[in-house]
């Protein structure tokens, strides 16, 4: 059985408030001995599943239990060692490249088809920045910028 004085300490110290949450929940059913369900809908406005998830989890591993775990998600359908030699090509064109033609360059080399818009995660998330301007750059550009610009195209 824990004491009052931890689970206020812990609530006190918490920064994340779903964990706040999670132990007043345990205080209330724990310490204050309220049926588990009520609290949860009543006082929560959540799920006798959910109180009894954060009961169980608190039985079992005590307040490291209240935590969020780990999700490690979809996994890649690309190795690692295969995204390093693309992101390596990659850096190698000095002129840059189009979301398109990273999208055809993937697929011919794994033979997995990403969407446009993953592409550029993925880009953004190996370091590379887009070349050519965006076009709330070039709005936000003075009249005498966008004459500079001018010039430099024509000439």
């Amino acid at each position: 059985m824990i004491s009052a004085a931890i689970l206020n300490s812990a609530y006190r110290n918490a920064r994340d408030a779903d964990v706040r949450e999670r132990i007043l929940l345990i205080t209330r059913v724990r310490l204050d001995k309220n049926e588990a369900s009520g609290v949860a809908e009543k006082e929560f406005h959540r799920s006798r599943w959910w109180a009894y998830k954060w009961l169980k989890r608190f039985d079992n591993a005590g307040l490291k239990g209240l935590g969020n775990r780990h999700r490690s998600g979809r996994p890649p359908e690309v190795s690692d060692e295969t995204s390093a030699i693309i992101r390596k090509e990659l850096s190698e064109n000095q002129s840059g490249w189009m979301a398109k033609e990273v999208m055809n360059l993937i697929y011919e080399r794994t033979g997995v088809k990403y969407h446009e818009v993953h592409i550029y995660r993925l880009l953004h998330r190996w370091g590379f920045s887009p070349k050519v301007p965006r076009m709330k750059f070039v709005n936000a550009a003075s009249q005498q910028d966008k004459n500079k610009f001018r010039k430099r195209q024509e000439g």
